[in-house]
Order: C-alpha cells, then structure tokens, then sequence
C-alpha cells in the first residue's frame, strides 16, 4: 500500500509537471519557478515506494519445490526460446512452425522432444548439430527469456518483423 500510494503521487505530480512545463504564456509565469523547484519531488516518493516494494519482497520466502513441480507441468514456456533460436537461424514461419505442433495441446518434456527430433530430421532445414543441442537444451528451468536489445538483427529478422507488424496493423485498422 506503501509503494502504491507513494507511486500514484509520484505519477500525478509529474504528470502536472509534463502538462504545465511545455506550455508558454508569452509573459514572466511565476508558476514555472515554482513548479520546476519541485521537480526532485516525484522521484522523492518513487525512491519512497521501491524501497517499501523491496523491503516487501524481502519477507517473501520461496516455496522452491512447488516452483519446480510448476515448471515440471509446464514446458510450454520453452517455446519461445525455440522460436527464437529457430528464427536466428532464418527458418521461415518459426512461429507458425511450433504454433501447429503446439496450440490446443498438452505441451510436455516428451513432445517438445518429438518436436526438435522431426526439425532434425527435416532435411530442408538444415539445422546445424549445435543448433538442435542447443534447442536440447532448453528447458522451463533453463530459459528466463533473456533478450539482449543491443545485439543486432539479421536481414531475415528484420523483414520478419516487419511483415508481422503490418498484419497486425491490417488487423485492426
């Protein structure tokens, strides 16, 4: 309640503070002075409210076995890191590629297996022996979905990207 409370100040000020600062009124405005000396003000109560969120998370204790039984259950998560690595490797239609062996299924260690086994059996893939051990590899208690923005996209990526905005777009315009 402590963090919420002191967030919702935070925001409210400096909302006031992206509505009033911009605006000229051709004349000396005493309220800009006034204004901008409370600026520090609304990251006063953010440091406020992270310091309650993290004093609060410290009380939290972590039942680590119903963690595991939890990802145990749930090898789905490890889809997207087969999708990525299998569009870093340019296979065209990643997505729809594991959405098919995927949707509407009971997504388990044994048919994510399966899976990566027909990808490696696919000759007109191509897929590198490293690649299909490292798709291997995934599991739900490996892949944490780690992406680094700084590191640079490949053509194929890009136009991927591209092409799946402007169907979302056409979607709902």
């Amino acid at each position: 309640e402590n963090a919420e409370g002191n967030l919702g100040i935070a925001n409210a000020i400096l909302q006031h503070l992206a509505n009033k600062l911009p605006i000229s009124r051709l004349q000396r405005d005493l309220t800009d002075s006034t204004v901008t000396r409370n600026i520090g003000v609304p990251f006063g109560h953010s440091l406020v409210s992270l310091k309650s969120i993290q004093k609060g998370l410290g009380k939290l204790i972590l039942d680590e076995e119903k963690v595991k039984e939890e990802l145990e259950h749930h090898w789905e998560v490890t889809a997207e890191a087969i999708q990525t690595i299998l569009r870093r490797e340019q296979i065209h239609g990643a997505y729809e590629i594991l959405k098919q062996e995927t949707r509407g299924a009971v997504v388990t260690e044994e048919s994510i297996e399966r899976f990566i086994k027909k990808l490696e059996e696919d000759e007109s893939l191509n897929l590198a022996a490293e690649v299909v051990a490292e798709l291997r590899g995934i599991t739900p208690f490996s892949y944490t979905g780690y992406f680094d923005p700084g590191a640079p996209l490949n053509d194929h990526l890009k136009a991927e990207l591209k092409e799946s905005t402007f169907k979302m777009i056409a979607k709902y315009t």
